[in-house]
């Protein structure tokens, strides 16, 4: 067998190497590139997620809003299934009663009937008289029946009416059943995406390990940045209500003068907050806590209770002496 001399063998080597280069070129032309949103999905922005919110805001509304009529509809059938009830029942007590003196006729002339046709035959008695009777015992008996009939009608009607009633309550039942769990469904999505843009903004004065810069207050309201974010994010989320009060100037030993600390209020002027203020009061401390570290949130005051990050449980606090003073008519959050 021939052996190839070195030149061939460099040739060959050669011949190789500029397939192969030839080769990696031309995939690399005909390999379209691919940007980067390609391989990951994009992070949608806050404006992108806001919109995306105020689109689902406006379905639950509709939803709110259809679910409301529904339930208006179904009290209106309900109401008018409980008028049919008691029209039916009052046609039938009258139904029964002339059903009663009817068969007492009844009873009373068959019982009395053999007499009087014996009569009429042996003359004992004055013939006219008798039919005179006999018509006017029928002319009752064919006015009963009439009114039976008309009865009868007016229970057959409400009847047909409460099974009417019935059927649209049903209906309506299923109706607002529908929406419910559909108003619900969108809720859960309105506040996943809430949490998505409470993620996307940025922690002023946040460390990489998790703790906090201290900030000094600034700007017109003499707050800090980190308070600034969360006051706003929960006015955004929960509504101002009566009022939110961060700074103030009295020297009272506690964070507002250091523009550290924001109160939420439910109602005003020191009254006592509705059932509905103070589930507000709750979802707003709730909030809190579930974001205090990732917002520098400190403390939380509500309801003659306190809950600090570090222990991350409420107890209870002793008695202020007041609605306000116990902020029992406001949660109070305080930051790092």
């Amino acid at each position: 067998m021939a052996v190839a001399s070195p030149a061939g063998r460099r040739r060959a080597s050669l011949r190789v190497l500029g397939t192969t280069v030839l080769t990696t070129v031309l995939c690399a032309a005909l390999t379209p590139a691919l940007p980067p949103s390609a391989l990951a999905d994009p992070k949608p922005t806050v404006k992108q997620l806001e919109k995306e919110l105020a689109d689902l805001q406006k379905e639950s509304d509709k939803l709110i809003e259809d679910y409301y009529h529904g339930r208006r509809d179904q009290q209106q059938a309900e109401k008018a299934e409980k008028a049919a009830s008691e029209k039916l029942a009052e046609a039938q007590a009258v139904f029964d009663r002339q059903a009663t003196e009817l068969r007492a006729m009844a009873v009373s002339q068959y019982m009395n009937g053999g007499s009087e046709n014996m009569a009429l035959l042996t003359g004992i008695e004055d013939r006219g008289v008798q039919i005179r009777r006999l018509a006017l015992t029928q002319h009752l008996i064919d006015e009963q029946q009439a009114t039976l009939a008309g009865f009868a009608q007016v229970r057959d009607r409400h009847r047909q009416a409460q099974q009417e009633a019935e059927a649209r309550r049903d209906e309506l039942a299923a109706s607002v059943q529908d929406l419910d769990g559909r108003r619900k469904k969108a809720e859960r999505t309105i506040g996943k995406i809430r949490d998505k843009i409470d993620q996307l903004h940025e922690v002023p004065g946040r460390r990489s390990d998790g703790t906090f810069v201290p900030q000094l207050p600034d700007g017109a309201d003499n707050i800090t940045p980190r308070m600034r974010l969360v006051r706003n994010l929960i006015e955004k989320r929960f509504g101002t209500g009566p009022g939110i009060g961060c700074y103030r100037p009295i020297q009272d030993g506690g964070q507002h003068p250091l523009g550290r600390a924001c109160d939420f209020m439910l109602s005003r002027g020191g009254a006592f907050p509705s059932p509905a203020e103070v589930q507000r009061g709750h979802e707003i401390a709730a909030w809190a806590i579930k974001n205090a570290r990732r917002f520098g949130i400190m403390y939380i005051i509500y309801r003659q209770r306190i809950w600090h990050v570090r222990t991350g449980a409420w107890r209870v606090m002793t008695d202020r002496g007041g609605t306000t003073a116990n902020h029992y008519d406001h949660p109070h959050i305080s930051v790092y």
